[in-house]
Formats: C-alpha cells, sequence, structure tokens
C-alpha cells in the first residue's frame, strides 16, 4: 500500500469488491449470530442464508468485531506502508463497532482516526471512496475526514421493509411503532436520520410504497450530480426495476450500484427490503 493515508470500514459499507481493491480500502466484519454459530458477514454467512433462516424464524442477531479485531487490521494495514488511517463505520446508534474502533486505535502503530458517520451501507461505502479518492489525490488525514463528512452530509438513504417486526425484535425501531404499523396494516417507508433509522410514511401496499420510495429519491436528486445505491433482500427483481426505472429519470445520474445487503443489515430489516442511498457529488 503506497498510500500515506489509509482507508478502513466494516462490512456495513457493502462495497462492491472491486472498488475496495481499486481504492485499497480494507473492511472488517461484523459477526452474524445464527442459533449457535458466530459467523463472519461476507466471507461465512449469505445474505440468501440469512433470508431463509429469518423466514423460518430462527433466532438471529449480530455483534461488533472486537477491539483485538480492529488492532489486528491497523497492524496489518501500517505493516503495509501505510502511515496513517482513517477508520469509517457505521452508525453508533446501531452497533458498537464505532467503540471498539476507537479501543483498538488507542494502541495501534500508526496515527488512526476514528469517524462516526452516523451512516450504513452504502451511504457509509460512498463516505469510505469519498476519503479514499481524497488520500489517492495527495490529501491528509484531516482533508480525508472532512470528504467522508461532506459526503455523509450529501446522502441520503430511505428504505422499504415488508413488515417493521424484524426491527423491532433487535431494537432499531421503537415497539409503539411497529405495533401502530401492524395494526393498521401499512407497509412503512423508512429513513436514516441523525444516525437512526425513523419511521418517513405510512403507505398502504407494496406497490405504492416502491413507487413512493421512487418518487423521494428523485425528489432528493433533483438535477444534481448524484450517485445512487439500491439495496435489496431476497428481492432482486424488485431491485433491478427500480434501478432501471430511475437510472432513466434521474439526469445527473454517476454511479449506480445494486445489491443484495449483508447479513447484518438483513438481519434487522428481513427478507423484501429495498433500500435507496442519494448521495450527491
Amino acid at each position: 500500500m503506497s498510500r500515506h493515508v489509509a482507508i478502513v470500514t466494516d462490512s456495513t459499507a457493502y462495497l462492491p469488491q472491486p472498488a475496495m481493491e481499486r481504492h485499497g480500502i480494507t473492511s472488517v466484519p461484523l459477526t452474524v449470530v445464527l442459533g449457535d454459530q458466530a459467523l463472519e458477514e461476507g466471507t461465512e454467512i449469505s445474505a440468501r442464508s440469512l433470508a431463509q433462516a429469518l423466514q423460518k424464524r430462527r433466532p438471529v442477531t449480530t455483534s461488533r468485531p472486537s477491539p483485538e479485531t480492529f488492532a489486528q487490521t491497523y497492524r496489518r494495514v501500517a505493516e503495509s506502508g501505510a502511515g496513517s488511517i482513517v477508520s469509517l463505520h457505521l452508525s453508533s446508534e446501531f452497533s458498537g463497532t464505532y467503540d471498539a474502533a476507537v479501543v483498538a486505535a488507542k494502541d495501534a502503530p500508526v496515527p488512526v482516526r476514528v469517524v462516526d458517520t452516523g451512516m450504513v451501507a452504502m451511504a457509509l461505502g460512498f463516505c469510505a471512496l469519498s476519503a479514499a479518492e481524497t488520500a489517492e489525490a495527495g490529501g491528509t488525514v484531516d482533508d480525508a475526514v472532512a470528504a467522508a463528512e461532506k459526503r455523509a452530509a450529501a446522502t441520503s438513504a430511505y428504505f422499504y421493509v415488508d413488515t417493521l417486526d424484524y426491527l423491532r425484535r433487535g431494537g432499531r425501531i421503537g415497539a409503539a411503532q411497529a405495533l401502530l404499523g401492524s395494526a393498521l396494516a401499512v407497509k412503512p417507508l423508512l429513513q436514516l436520520d441523525n444516525g437512526r433509522i425513523e419511521l418517513l410514511e405510512k403507505v398502504r401496499t407494496a406497490s405504492k410504497a416502491i413507487a413512493r420510495l421512487e418518487e423521494i429519491a428523485a425528489e432528493r436528486a433533483g438535477t444534481a450530480r448524484v450517485d445512487l445505491a439500491v439495496h435489496h433482500l431476497a428481492a432482486p427483481d424488485r431491485a433491478a426495476a427500480l434501478a432501471e426505472r430511475l437510472r432513466t429519470r434521474l439526469t445527473g445520474l454517476g454511479e449506480l450500484h445494486v445489491s443484495e445487503v449483508g447479513a447484518v443489515i438483513g438481519a434487522h430489516t428481513g427478507p423484501g427490503l429495498l433500500g435507496l442511498v442519494v448521495s450527491a457529488r
């Protein structure tokens, strides 16, 4: 690794592997606990296996990487030639990942700046890409952190889920909101707001909810230059159709990523998830 500033993130960024390799970004995996098995996201459990487990109502939980896992990663990155590290992670409202990174950074062999981006999925991924591009251009640690924070401020994430039950089970949304959605038999639209998942709108049917998701993304993008990510869990046809409609609709569209979320996010949203990340450049 020749760059003086290296970028580390975590597995919930869901960055395409070619992009990670091109920019030299290192990912630290979170863990999914399926029954009595602890499995690393992205390497030991697939999103499809997770979806099948959830549909069978098998117990699924998630956990952060340990400080020692981060310490090993920082040592490895430093040994590869990095003089400093920017470590960008999912919202601390969702996970203790940021806290574990902070603990490990104290004893790292090179300076490490740990950043709670308040983001998740490709909302986090776009922050990591901006930081990496800034470092590649000769930017300092401060420059890379500023680029990530600027990208986070210009990024919005919206989600459709078939049910709020999985979010309620994981403590990611209030029980009252989940019960309200179930009682009214509505299809919820959610947004990422100040690092938390909040209920945005309630729509009566899945088709109307997905159409509304498209409208929200188009309104958010306007005519600006934006990158877009469409995420799903066990809903590839829905995701592909939504991506194609937005491809023709957004006049300022730059990069477009379509991907299935990993097991950590999937465990809290359930099968049927559709997510949209709109990120202005």
